[in-house]
Formats: C-alpha cells, sequence, structure tokens
C-alpha cells in the first residue's frame, strides 16, 4: 500500500480495509505488452482527451497524490515529478510491473467488460486470471453486441439503393434478443453493461415509434455505406436494445450496469444523471440495475435510488483515482448517508494501465477506512458494524448479486 493507514484507532478495521477478499465488480482489459503506449499515460489519472488530458490533467490533486504513490510503487523517490514516473514505467519490465501493481490487491476476481476500444491491443479476459484467486468473468457491453448484428444484417445489401427497413428491423430485434440469451445462460458471463449514456443519454423511453425506428435504421445504414462504419447513437434503436436487455437481465436474474456521471466529453453531463432512469426502474422490477462510478456528480441522486429501490445497487468505482483524495472521503460519504450498506458495492474501474488497479485498490481502502473510523467516533456506528459494511461492500454483496458462488 502506497500510504499507511493508521493502525492506533480501530486495528480490527484497519485489517479488514487492508486485507480483505475484493471483487472487483467493474473494470476493463489491460493493454498488452506491445500496446502499453497506445494511449496516454495521463489516461490513469483523467478521463479528459487532447489537450485537457495531457496537458491540464498533470495539474489536478488526483495527479499530484498519484505521482507520490506510483512513485513508490517503481522505487524512485517520493518526490519524483509526473515525468519521472512516465520515463521510469518505460523501463520497467511489463510482466514485473503487471505483477507489482496487484501483488497486494487481495482482489477475488474481476468482472471484465472487454468491449472497451479495440480488442487486438488488450489482454483477453483469462489473462488476468494470473492476478486473482478466482476466475475472472465477462460483462456483456450490450451497444456493441448490438453493432455487431446489425453490420451482419446490414452488408449484404451495401450494393443496393434502397432498403426494406421493416424485416430488417424485426430481424435484428430477434437476433439481439436470441444473442442476449445466449450470453445470460454463459457461465463465464457476469452480467450486461449499457452505455446508452454515452450514446443518447440515460433518458431511456419505455416506447420506440416505428417512424423512429425506421428512421435510426436507414441512417445507421448510411454510415455504413459512407463510413464502414456501425455505431447505435439513435434514441429510438438504442432505447430499444435497452428494453430488450431489461428485459432478457430480469428473466435470467442477471445485473445490467449502467455508466452514470463521471466520463469523458462525449458525454452529455445533463443526461447521465440516474435520476432519469428512474421510469425504467420502477417499470422492471425484476431486474437489477448496477450505477456504476458513483454517479458522480449525481451520488446523492444515485444513492437516493438505491435507497427506494430494491432493483437499485451502487457501484463506487472510478473516482479512485479521478477524484481527489478528499473528495473520495466526500463521495463515500454521500452514499452512506441514505444508500444501505450492502447495496454499495467495490470496483476498481480498472482499465488499460495495471496501475490503474493498483491506485484504485491503494486509495479506496484508505479512504474507507477513514470515513468508517471518523463515523465510529461520531457514535453512528460500532466497529462490528463498520467492519460488516466493508465486508459487504468488497465481497459479499457482488458475490451474492451476480451469483458468483465465491467464499472467502
Amino acid at each position: 500500500m502506497a500510504e499507511q493507514i493508521p493502525s492506533d484507532k480501530f486495528p480490527a478495521l484497519r485489517k479488514t480495509a487492508l486485507t480483505f477478499p475484493a471483487i472487483d465488480n467493474h473494470a476493463h482489459p489491460i493493454l498488452r505488452k506491445d500496446s502499453r503506449n497506445s494511449f496516454p499515460f495521463e489516461g490513469v489519472i483523467s478521463e479528459a482527451n487532447g489537450v485537457a488530458l495531457t496537458r491540464d490533467a498533470p495539474h489536478t490533486l488526483a495527479c499530484f497524490r498519484a505521482t507520490r504513490q506510483l512513485a513508490g510503487l517503481l522505487g524512485l523517490p517520493e518526490s519524483a515529478s509526473w515525468e519521472e514516473v512516465k520515463a521510469a514505467r518505460q523501463d520497467y519490465d511489463y510482466e514485473i510491473l503487471c505483477n507489482d501493481s496487484f501483488k497486494d490487491s487481495v482482489i477475488e476476481t474481476i468482472l471484465i467488460d472487454d468491449d472497451l476500444g479495440d480488442p487486438n491491443i488488450v489482454n483477453d479476459i483469462p489473462w488476468h486470471n494470473q492476478f486473482t484467486r478466482s476466475k475472472c468473468k465477462r460483462l456483456v457491453r450490450v451497444e456493441i453486441a448490438a453493432e455487431q448484428i446489425l453490420r451482419e444484417l446490414l452488408e449484404p445489401h451495401l450494393m443496393t439503393d434502397t432498403l426494406n427497413v421493416v424485416p430488417i428491423l424485426s430481424a435484428f430485434t430477434a437476433a439481439i434478443r436470441k444473442a442476449l440469451i445466449a450470453h445470460a445462460e454463459n457461465p463465464d458471463v457476469a452480467g450486461f453493461k449499457s452505455i446508452v449514456c454515452y450514446r443518447t443519454g440515460l433518458d431511456v423511453s419505455m416506447y420506440s415509434s416505428q417512424a423512429g425506428l425506421k428512421f435510426s435504421l436507414l441512417d445507421v445504414f448510411k454510415m455504413l455505406q459512407a463510413e464502414n462504419k456501425v455505431r447505435l447513437a439513435h434514441k429510438d434503436l438504442n432505447d430499444l436494445v435497452v428494453r430488450i436487455t431489461l428485459e432478457v437481465a430480469g428473466q435470467y436474474q442477471k445485473p445490467v450496469q449502467f455508466h452514470t456521471g463521471l466520463g469523458d466529453n462525449d458525454i452529455n453531463l445533463l443526461f447521465s444523471s440516474p435520476i432519469r432512469l428512474q421510469p425504467v426502474i420502477r417499470s422492471y422490477p425484476q431486474t437489477t440495475f448496477v450505477l456504476l462510478h458513483s454517479s458522480y456528480p449525481y451520488t446523492r441522486e444515485a444513492g437516493y435510488l438505491a435507497a427506494v429501490y430494491a432493483n437499485v445497487y451502487l457501484d463506487f468505482g472510478e473516482v479512485f483515482p479521478i477524484v481527489s483524495a478528499a473528495g473520495q472521503k466526500s463521495i463515500i460519504s454521500q452514499l452512506l448517508e441514505l444508500t444501505p450498506s450492502n447495496k454499495l458495492l467495490w470496483s476498481t474501474d480498472g482499465h488499460y494501465w495495471p496501475e490503474t488497479f493498483y491506485l484504485a485498490t491503494c486509495q479506496s481502502r484508505q479512504a474507507l477506512y477513514e470515513v468508517l473510523s471518523d463515523t465510529i467516533e461520531l457514535g453512528s456506528m460500532t466497529e462490528a458494524q463498520a467492519i460488516l459494511t466493508l465486508e459487504n461492500m468488497f465481497f459479499h454483496s457482488s458475490n451474492r448479486l451476480y451469483g458468483l458462488g465465491l467464499t472467502n
């Protein structure tokens, strides 16, 4: 651990915070060795893009803290700069770097959304098993599955001037349902993931007009003709995919994760609040919704939903390490204001760089200990209750929710 957790206050809670096995309920694959420099390393501490990432992100509190912690990981002096950290990791053996990043993480298993970017530059899911005690499982990103099906249905018609939309829509609806059922029946799949937040926003409608669906499909077809690309970014079509996913997920008891809040500039922040999901949460009571990333900055709204709907859970990853230390503690405190602690799920949102798993683990375990210690001192809970809260966040709630059947 890069920062020492004080041991004089609550030693039993401290031990739990440091050593209790954790199920990482949401993460992404690590880059392959030959692709380790595919993206700017500043992506470890920011979701920004371009100049906002490479020029500005190193001047955040999150980066200042990560610099010191990564210096410790790499054997550099605490005073090392961000540029010195970047240079040192370039000379670090990649396999050793991966192993060192996970060495003290005590991660039981990782649920991996493996549809982030180019699949040819990241390691496959089984590769990650070397860092966990139990086999890693997959989260299926439903928009990517839908895009693959649309491509297969539309490509045979590329040479025609007209497109008969109605039969293709019917075939698409049947095919996406069949594909999602196959995933739900696959024991290596833990659940589904939707990025509708990025594509058309979280205000998912319970109805898609036929006219809207036809227009959406024609627009997708035009993009395929012009750019050889399929991108699902049309509200009627996107909402249809989400509703089918919720139906299948409810039938097979597979949780559906939704990206909410914190993200890059591809998101319309106004439409990323989880409150916009309330109509579908209410309409699919048999389906479990997992709101990702603390829904930051809509944390209290997410906590409200998890408190009043039995089928809503809340993941609090990604804010480690992207938000400052004080901000992280504030987020955890806001979650605990209202949210039942058995509805909170730990994750790293680790992605691309092994150091993201390292930083998320170090920072989250420390922040949880500090917040719960303060809560005990305020008389709001006992140490025994705080320990149970941590055990649920780290392990038991995800184990039960995803039906993993693991023992800690």
